[in-house]
């Protein structure tokens, strides 16, 4: 894989003087037609030790406009990290679009390292490294442009290099043991780069060797990849169809005969006409509560995280549903997340960006009101997103979610439903009660109207998204009480099984 890294590649003062001049011009050009099309772009510079990645980062902030460049270094973790997931850390530090993010290592420095020292099997490493592939076309398919750059040379060259490093005032840092232990074993080094590079070199994100012997050469090349990747998705269709069709989750809804019988969907099945005597509900309230309170310390102990989704149709009760389960837990234990149209920075990024960035810390709960799946529900049915958008979120959506629960995260996820009866009955309450006008709106009778299209595109996401780790709980909610008293005892089983 870096053979041709070892082969002594160089560029003259001249000729170095010759390319940067035209090269500069290009990658500011590139630079700003990426920003008036908001098209964020990721480089990922990773490489053997003493290659001069730092170097190269100086070089690229010297060429291009500083203003919209923003580098990260992933170094020790912080206890904020460590109580998260691991792509936490890196989608706090996504580029906004328009933007260009500098990542020293990125998601590659954490693999590298276990993987060296032993401390993965074969099996975790491909485990991470799927992971890594997936994060990648997701981010390709939301038109980022990710460039990523190893840095290589031949053993003797590096002997050298670390020697000159040494003797150097200013570069004695980069030889304390933490720094140098890879160049001891360059051979056991390679070995775990070479599997780390091929088994992400993806089509649409390929890695570029580059020969770090010579710095004029090494930067050039940096410059001149940078530059070409630019422009080429500056000039680059549409291609909302092929991400259509490269998505192994892509849908086209279901297709069904149009008879009522052969259109019965999940939520049919729910039994609306559950209830629950108002005196075993306020005993049962009590247990429960009182029980999911003991639970929720227990997880923060055991610094076991939570988060729960509440989804339903317009006035199911979620509200009344998550104030059951908030009332039970502490309130520094808990946070709820209200989720409504997104900003304007959270429309600069990813839209799982805005949810990755409310995961829990270790042992805490996190409450979303609404969530990720507005992707495949109120964007797909409003025509808010493209087909092949939505369409591709299933799989980043079940992706999402387990990574969470691989992080040991508990996650529930609730639908709250209602016969459309009874929410023109509760509509009609809101209407008519002054304190609970500001509840109903002119997009719930919109929504309304669309009733049956927003049933299909439900059993879809149910269909799609329900699994074992993070499964979806069909909530009955004509009786409001019941409501609640299902949501808390799924809440409390859920916690129990694992503290």
């Amino acid at each position: 894989m870096f053979a041709t890294a070892k082969i002594g590649r160089s560029l003259s003062k001249q000729a170095y003087k010759t390319e940067v001049s035209e090269l500069r011009t290009q990658l500011l050009e590139a630079q700003l037609a990426l920003k008036e099309k908001d098209v964020p772009v990721y480089v990922i510079i990773a490489g053997i030790e003493g290659a001069g990645k730092g170097e190269v980062v100086n070089r690229l902030d010297e060429w291009l406009d500083a203003r919209g460049v923003n580098v990260y270094a992933f170094w020790d973790e912080t206890d904020e990290e460590r109580q998260r997931p691991p792509a936490w850390r890196f989608w706090r530090a996504m580029p906004g679009r328009g933007e260009i993010g500098v990542f020293f290592g990125g998601w590659y420095q954490c693999p590298m390292e276990q993987a060296f020292k032993g401390k993965w099997s074969d099996t975790d490493l491909e485990q991470y490294l799927r992971g890594v592939r997936e994060l990648e076309r997701m981010l390709i398919n939301d038109d980022a442009v990710i460039v990523k750059c190893w840095y290589h040379f031949a053993e003797d060259v590096q002997r050298k290099r670390l020697k000159s490093l040494s003797r150097s005032d200013r570069s004695r840092w980069k030889m304390l043991p933490k720094k140098s232990k890879f160049s001891e074993q360059y051979a056991r080094f390679e070995e775990v780069a070479d599997i780390v590079v091929r088994e992400t070199d993806i089509g649409r994100a390929p890695w570029h060797i580059i020969e770090a012997t010579d710095g004029r050469y090494r930067d050039t090349t940096t410059g001149r990849i940078l530059v070409t990747s630019m422009q080429h998705a500056l000039t680059a269709p549409e291609h909302d169809e092929r991400r259509l069709q490269d998505s192994p989750s892509g849908s086209n809804g279901d297709i069904l005969p149009n008879s009522p019988e052969a259109r019965v969907t999940l939520l049919d099945r729910i039994d609306l006409d559950q209830t629950i005597d108002r005196n075993d509900y306020r005993e049962r309230l009590e247990k429960l509560q009182n029980e999911l309170n003991e639970l929720a310390w227990k997880a923060y102990s055991n610094k076991i995280s939570t988060v729960l989704v509440f989804e339903g149709v317009d006035a199911a009760g979620k509200g009344g549903a998550i104030r059951r389960v908030t009332q039970a837990v502490d309130s520094r234990l808990r946070e709820v997340i209200p989720i409504a149209a997104p900003t304007d920075e959270e429309k600069a990024h990813h839209y799982l960006w805005r949810f990755w960035r409310h995961v829990p810390r270790a042992g805490r709960m996190t409450v979303f009101d609404r969530s990720w799946y507005g992707r495949v529900l109120v964007e797909r049915v409003e025509g808010y997103t493209s087909h092949a958008n939505w369409a591709r979120a299933y799989l980043e959506i079940n992706d999402f979610e387990e990574q969470l629960t691989d992080a040991g995260v508990i996650v529930q996820k609730f639908w709250l439903q209602i016969s459309k009866e009874e929410q023109l009955s509760r509509f009609e309450a809101r209407q008519n009660t002054p304190y609970k006008r500001y509840k109903i709106t002119e997009e719930d009778w919109r929504n309304r109207d669309k009733w049956d299209e927003y049933r299909d595109a439900v059993n879809e996401m149910l269909a799609r998204t329900s699994a074992r780790h993070a499964p979806w709980n069909l909530i009955a909610g004509n009786d409001k009480r019941f409501a609640r008293i299902q949501v808390l005892e799924t809440v409390v089983n859920a916690l129990r099984e694992r503290v």
